[in-house]
């Protein structure tokens, strides 16, 4: 894919603000952009300027002032694109910025696709492929955590993993492909006991990758935290107290919630997805009965669960809690749960402690009265798994690099399995070329342009 023509985009969001900035990126954009500039001080063409430089006029529509604008140059191959490129910062009056882009388009430059300045860093060489999705996800994260994701990402952390990886494998691959051309001599170039060595460690680093998916995912999109229990136990109040606003109704009629309500907010830089979900219990409405059956679905889609019971009334109903704690563990096994006693204020101290001996697990609150919600969320904090991030590990947040490496880690193990029965060269380097072929589809060094189509696609216009 060569793209050699001149494009042009606003670069910030759309809207009205104080200033604006539109890029123009291609052979054209130093020519076109000096077309339409006039400098306040001396008359000077930005042809003539050098990279990185920033230049103040007047942006001219022939003889017309459209506005005072600084214009700011980067020259081949010294850019973001790897292309001429120049940024004009404008006041951000919507009229201003159209009348900007309708004259850049009459000068020869096209509008930009989504995306597009990015997909011509990558043609460029400025980025490889996974760099350029971190781009994405740079700008759409909304938390400590994506954030430092999404960088450590876009400053190579991981593709120098993967090509690290690559370059071995390569070297060995070479060996064993050499061997092909001496078959009849029946000699091996690439020593076998190496060879396995390095696999092992591929085999190692790849699942330590795939594995990392699972923090990944949540960091990237948010923990969904589901908040069950009977009617009338305080989940809707739970919710309020942990957003600090008055999200979901609050009453003290049973039922009162009758679909699932979400709300966002970050906690200790990561994102929470909060689910209120209709209290469990027998009833006959029909509705209800619909909302009952979203709060079994919002568990079996939620990280953590949240399970919520009324101490005031624990003695009296002790035993159908327990029956519906133990049903709630049985059915999701795996999930995350903490056990939650509300309305804790309402009854001693005594009382409390003879609840925890009980229920070891329990977290005493009154949502009410925002007492405990602090315990509630260091429990929630210990219970994610970010001492990777913290350890500047590498962390794969993007299902396109889980897929690619978990076939990668296939074709890998078929290779440890051809070294381990002793199978004949040719056949084990099919293997190794499919191990390579999914490294390559992560950093796109492998690539067509369906799958450039497709990533770039979920760019915004103006990256």
């Amino acid at each position: 894919m060569i793209l050699k023509d001149t494009i042009v985009a606003l670069a910030t969001a759309s809207g009205v603000g104080a200033i604006a900035v539109i890029r123009l990126s291609g052979p054209d954009a130093i020519t076109i952009a000096n077309d339409c500039f006039t400098s306040i001080k001396e008359h000077k063409s930005l042809l003539d300027q050098k990279s990185h430089t920033l230049h103040l006029g007047h942006f001219m529509d022939d003889q017309r002032v459209v506005d005072q604008v600084l214009v700011s140059v980067f020259k081949n191959p010294h850019s973001y694109t790897g292309e001429d490129t120049i940024e004009i910062s404008c006041h951000g009056s919507l009229y201003i910025q159209q009348e900007i882009i309708q004259i850049l388009l009459k000068k020869g430059a096209r509008m930009a696709d989504a995306g597009e300045f990015t997909l011509r860093a990558f043609i460029n060489g400025k980025l490889d492929l996974s760099q350029a999705e971190a781009v994405a996800d740079l700008i759409s994260s909304d938390s400590e955590a994506s954030h430092q994701v999404a960088m450590q990402q876009m400053r190579g952390g991981f593709s120098n993993e993967i090509q690290h990886l690559r370059d071995q494998l390569i070297n060995f691959a070479s060996l064993i492909e050499l061997e092909l051309d001496f078959a009849e001599e029946d000699v091996e170039f690439a020593d076998r006991t190496e060879f396995k060595a390095l696999v092992a460690r591929i085999q190692l680093v790849l699942k330590r990758l795939i594995d990392s998916f699972a923090v990944g995912n949540v960091i990237k999109n948010g923990i969904p935290v589901a908040i069950v229990g009977e009617p009338n136990v305080g989940k809707s109040t739970l919710l309020n107290a942990l957003l600090n606003e008055e999200r979901a109704i609050v009453s003290d009629i049973a039922g009162t919630t009758r679909d699932t309500i979400e709300d966002e907010m970050i906690i200790d830089g990561v994102a929470y997805r909060f689910i209120d979900t209709a209290g469990i219990r027998e009833t006959k409405d029909v509705v209800e009965n619909i909302g009952i059956q979203k709060t079994f679905e919002k568990i079996s889609q939620a990280q953590v669960v949240i399970y919520l019971f009324d101490v005031t009334k624990y003695k009296v109903q002790s035993k159908e809690y327990k029956v519906e704690l133990e049903q709630i563990k049985n059915k999701f096994p795996q999930k995350q749960l903490i056990v939650i006693g509300n309305k804790a204020d309402a009854i001693s101290e005594e009382n409390i402690l003879a609840l925890k001996e009980e229920i070891p697990e329990l977290v005493a609150i009154s949502a009410k009265s925002k007492i405990g919600i602090d315990t509630l969320t260091n429990e929630l904090t210990k219970m994610v798994n970010i001492g990777a991030l913290n350890n500047q590990d590498t962390i794969v947040t993007n299902s396109r690099h889980y897929d690619a490496l978990l076939k990668a880690l296939n074709e890998i193990n078929k290779v440890d399995e051809a070294i381990l029965n002793n199978v004949s060269s040719d056949l084990m380097a099919i293997d190794i070329r499919e191990t390579l072929y999914y490294f390559g589809l992560i950093t796109g060094e492998v690539t067509n342009d369906d799958l450039l189509g497709n990533i770039f696609a979920n760019f915004c216009i103006g990256k």
